[in-house]
């Protein structure tokens, strides 16, 4: 909440039971792609990632999708060149193409997701 708004959370959201600070460790990684930016972090001592993707237009977040503990991976579609509507199952496996993959804390094992461009 402080990255985004500038204000600190409410001490109450911000501590578990057993009383460690859940502090993320943001910005580990930040790219973008056309209106589409994402945004990675971590909390080692609570075994949690998250990857945010922010839609930005005109300088303003305008959409925002959160994933937490998922394995999300950026591909872009393109239409292999083809002219015809028709692609055949190769040619549209030849035009995906992965463009980022988010890091998972301590390689466990979680969830996957691919965002499409």
């Amino acid at each position: 909440m402080s990255l985004l708004t500038g204000q600190s959370p409410p001490s109450s959201s911000s501590v578990r039971p057993n009383k460690k600070s859940f502090v993320f460790h943001p910005l580990s990684n930040v790219v973008s792609f056309g209106s589409m930016v994402l945004v990675e972090g971590f909390n080692k001592d609570w075994n949690v990632s998250w990857v945010h993707a922010w839609t930005v237009t005109n300088g303003i977040i305008t959409q925002v999708r959160e994933y937490f503990n998922t394995s999300v991976t950026v591909t872009r579609f393109g239409d292999g060149g083809s002219s015809s509507p028709a692609i055949s199952t190769s040619q549209f496996r030849a035009s995906c193409q992965s463009v980022w993959q988010s890091k998972v804390s301590d390689n466990k094992s979680v969830p996957g997701l691919v965002l499409a461009l």
